[in-house]
């Protein structure tokens, strides 16, 4: 069996989706929530989800070996980062080479990188007058939304879409297809 933990730094509804998904496939198991803020709402599902959640600093991730000694003890297998907002240091990433992913709502390697997440991201993709946006599961590496593609979605933007519809149709696809790469993923 394959243990997973998801990063998030917010609401969590991707990886409510992920841990739903996983709950009847003895293979997967989602055993860990890792956060970088105590008051998002990820605990809350992490909690109603019966899924240990846990909080460290930015300065826990960035400073020391906290973060990869806790994910170790927990014999942690795989990362997934769902609206996860820090960038992930170098120490993880030794420790998990091409074991972390992350999933960003737009067409990579377009309005990728810094700053570039949720809303902002979909404002982007309106502004610029874009016809379709989607989703990029990538591999992460040292440099926000660099790592290898792994699989993309797309769905049409409409002249009167605004960045809510947009990030509806966006989420759509997340939801649908994050879990089942995941999936394809871990069974390799």
């Amino acid at each position: 069996m394959k243990k997973i933990a998801i990063f998030a730094s917010g609401s969590g509804s991707n990886a409510e989706n992920i841990i739903n998904y996983f709950s009847n496939k003895p293979y997967i198991e989602v055993s860990l929530i890792v956060s970088n803020k105590e008051d998002a709402y990820v605990h809350q599902r992490a909690k109603k989800l019966n899924i240990e959640a846990v909080t460290f600093t930015k300065r826990d991730f960035e400073t020391t070996n906290k973060v990869v000694d806790y994910l170790k003890n927990k014999d942690i297998d795989f990362i997934v980062l769902a609206g996860f907002l820090l960038k992930v240091p170098h120490n993880l990433l030794d420790q998990y080479p091409d074991k972390i992913v992350n999933i960003h709502p737009a067409l990579l390697p377009k309005f990728g990188g810094k700053g570039m997440y949720g809303d902002n991201v979909h404002k982007a993709v309106v502004e610029a007058g874009e016809t379709e946006s989607g989703i990029t599961i990538h591999y992460v590496n040292e440099n926000y939304d660099e790592g290898n593609i792994i699989f993309q979605a797309t769905c049409p933007i409409l002249k009167t879409d605004t960045y809510e519809d947009v990030a509806k149709k966006v989420h759509t696809l997340e939801y649908i297809h994050f879990p089942i790469i995941l999936d394809q993923l871990l069974k390799k």
